[in-house]
């Protein structure tokens, strides 16, 4: 059912009437769920459309309905922006920050940023331009870059110099803004052959580029798989972490479904008093909408 039709079949007077000190209301009348989870974990769209139906809108609003704080949306940049501001609006009714989208295309076979090639620089740093004002119109702070496949006909060394002039000439845009780009590291399994796979390697990306607006996204299913021992991890490269991301493995779906203990993790996270998003970046494991609310009851679970 629908979040229009269930309002007005229950009447919105009496829900608020009865609702309890921590709800309150935005713009729209709307209450904000007064069951909220502690951390900011970000759903993104379809996650749970067999509940509120194809809209983005009414997804939204779901969302919010079950307490999450947090939305991501790695398409948004490719949304119309009528979409993308009527979004913008319902989220900021609803107490929904925005996440991550994914700022440029990403260069999955062939060498991008790695290889020093002007062009490739400067279609880049035009799409980091244009991402500007997406972030601007979704009141987005933060996006995605990964700097594309290996260049394997140059060192390690020269496509690591390539890749960190480009983010520098890059935060030179974002940082009069307040925008931080992501550096996410993706796992050698899924996505073979990419510049950037380790958070180690990020971080001596950040390091040298030594910007405010250069910071990783530490997507914990992939460095699962690349490199494990995460909460050392997180630990030793927290002062450049901005963002996480989050899926069990094997399978890449909602935590308690695989091999990472996500309770301690979140906990660790929460204890080192990070305020930031954490983005629900995997499937669901289980179809329909039974599998939706299994997705819902995992994160109160592991939730700390």
């Amino acid at each position: 059912m629908k979040r229009r039709s269930f309002i007005g079949k229950t009447g919105m007077a009496a829900a608020f009437m009865a609702a309890g000190p921590a709800s309150r209301a935005h713009g729209s009348g709307r209450p904000v769920s007064a069951d909220s989870f502690s951390m900011k974990f970000a759903p993104h769209l379809g996650m749970f459309r067999h509940h509120a139906g194809e809209d983005p809108i009414d997804q939204l609003h779901f969302m919010a309905d079950q307490g999450f704080r947090a939305f991501e949306d790695n398409g948004m940049r490719e949304r119309p922006v009528e979409l993308q501001e009527k979004m913008a609006r319902v989220m900021a009714e609803r107490g929904l920050e925005m996440g991550v989208f994914v700022a440029h295309t990403i260069s999955w076979n062939t060498p991008n940023l790695a290889s020093g090639d002007p062009g490739a620089r400067a279609v880049f740093l035009e799409e980091i331009r244009a991402s500007i004002e997406v972030a601007k119109r979704v009141n987005a702070k933060w996006m995605t870059v990964v700097p594309g496949h290996q260049d394997l006909r140059q060192q390690l060394g020269r496509q690591t110099a390539h890749v960190t002039e480009s983010l520098k000439q890059a935060s030179a845009l974002l940082e009069p803004h307040g925008l931080v780009m992501v550096l996410e590291p993706l796992n050698f399994r899924d996505h073979p052959g990419l510049f950037l796979s380790r958070s180690d390697q990020a971080y001596a990306l950040c390091k040298g580029v030594g910007s405010p607006s250069c910071k990783i996204l530490f997507d914990i299913y992939h460095q699962q798989i690349t490199e494990g021992n995460l909460i050392p991890n997180i630990g030793a490269f927290w002062d450049e972490i901005a963002y996480f991301q989050i899926g069990d493995n094997p399978g890449r779906k909602e935590p308690t479904t695989g091999e990472i203990h996500y309770q301690n993790v979140f906990r660790f996270i929460s204890d080192k008093g990070f305020n930031g998003i954490l983005g629900m970046e995997h499937g669901n494991s289980t179809a329909g909408k039974a599998g939706e609310q299994a997705v819902i009851d995992a994160y109160r679970s592991v939730a700390p």
